[in-house]
């Protein structure tokens, strides 16, 4: 197949099922082109914002296209260029919120996720490249005991960190350690789906938000109902989908999920404080009992190009419900270090590991750290 051929046929697989843009067609290979430049210079993101050129997100810096790729962009540019890529009910929601969410596949340059949006009343676009590869937890660079969350019979798992910080690479790397090495049911519910696991020795379902079920909690609790071992919940964006969960948590499923926080105290914190004020103390103390760990991860620059994690983990115990049931969440850094013999770590134990590798640089890690004078003295 010719470039002019293959170029045709993404635009009729684009165009496939529903009225396109005037001049769709030549929009389209405006963002093939795009495309091709994420993958060819290993960029994460392709950004498109009104006003801007066309820019790529390389190793976390943002860098603007070459001119001959286009110059500062129009809002009306941008949105013919990346809606015929969204699915149908996307392009809808698009035309009645502002903003959309889907996922796009090409024949050759793999899958990407596409966030619609307006700023300033004008469109822009947020492309991020999936893997195509489920990656292995050993590939990640996190400290050996994060193995230890895919082995947990029940409860509630949360990994949380800003966007972009990995969250979604961690739970499917942990979803993969159980589907190679165990025989469960695992259900996962995306918006839209990243990763794509291959039955191995799991049965493995993944639900996508928009296309096999309307919303969050609606598939939650259909999954309930399909003899899960494992759920995975994309993430958790308001209180149905959250109190759904922890009461899979709390009933024998073991639930996998991700938040946009920072730390562990304000991961739990996140979940009671999103309910009435009148709820949050129930809430509290459904979470304590369903609760086994909570990770929260961040990217840091590596040395020699790329990005690497540095993560905290808090494996739950007696102590650590008590403070979540007294909301005396303070207390929980200082619970890492008590359960340290469970597999527990904290952040600056993380950086300490990787400076020590030569992975991150000293400053770097010392910048990042919540307590650096605890850094300080774990690299003395």
């Amino acid at each position: 197949m010719t470039e002019h051929e293959d170029l045709d046929a993404l635009v009729t697989e684009l165009n496939a099922g529903a009225p396109q843009p005037p001049g769709a067609g030549e929009q389209t290979v405006r963002l093939r082109a795009w495309l091709e430049q994420v993958v060819a210079r290993g960029a994460s993101d392709l950004l498109l914002v009104a006003g801007a050129p066309p820019s790529l997100r390389v190793d976390g810096a943002v860098v603007a296209l070459d001119p001959a790729y286009g110059g500062p962009l129009g809002s009306e540019e941008i949105e013919d260029a990346v809606l015929p890529a969204l699915p149908p009910h996307s392009r809808r929601i698009y035309r009645e919120t502002g903003i959309a969410d889907g996922s796009y596949r090409t024949k050759d340059l793999g899958r990407f996720r596409i966030n619609l949006h307006h700023e300033r009343s004008r469109s822009a676009v947020a492309i991020r490249r999936l893997p195509g590869i489920v990656p292995r937890l050993a590939t990640l660079h996190l400290p050996p005991t994060v193995e230890a969350l895919s082995r947990l019979p029940r409860g509630l798992v949360l990994v949380g960190g800003p966007t972009g910080s990995g969250k979604t690479t961690t739970l499917a790397a942990l979803v993969n350690e159980i589907n190679c090495r165990e025989s469960r049911h695992i259900i996962t519910i995306e918006d839209p789906i990243e990763y794509e696991h291959q039955h191995r020795k799991s049965l493995v379902e993944q639900i996508e938000i928009g296309i096999d079920a309307p919303d969050f909690p609606t598939a939650l609790r259909a999954a309930l109902r399909q003899a899960p071992d494992i759920i995975v919940v994309g993430e958790m964006r308001d209180p149905e989908t959250m109190q759904i969960a922890v009461a899979a948590g709390e009933t024998g499923h073991l639930v996998f999920s991700s938040l946009h926080t920072t730390d562990v105290a304000t991961t739990i914190a996140r979940i009671a404080d999103s309910f009435p004020i009148e709820r949050q103390n129930t809430i509290r103390q459904e979470l304590a009992m369903a609760l086994s760990a909570v990770m929260t991860q961040t990217l840091m620059p590596q040395i020699g190009g790329g990005r690497i994690v540095a993560a905290e983990l808090l494996m739950v115990g007696y102590g650590a419900r008590q403070h979540v049931r007294k909301n005396a969440l303070q207390h929980l850094h200082q619970e890492i270090t008590i359960t340290r013999k469970h597999g527990s770590f904290t952040l600056e134990e993380s950086l300490a590991d990787l400076t020590r590798q030569g992975l991150v640089d000293r400053k770097d890690a010392i910048t990042r750290a919540v307590h650096p004078e605890e850094l300080e003295r774990l690299l003395t």
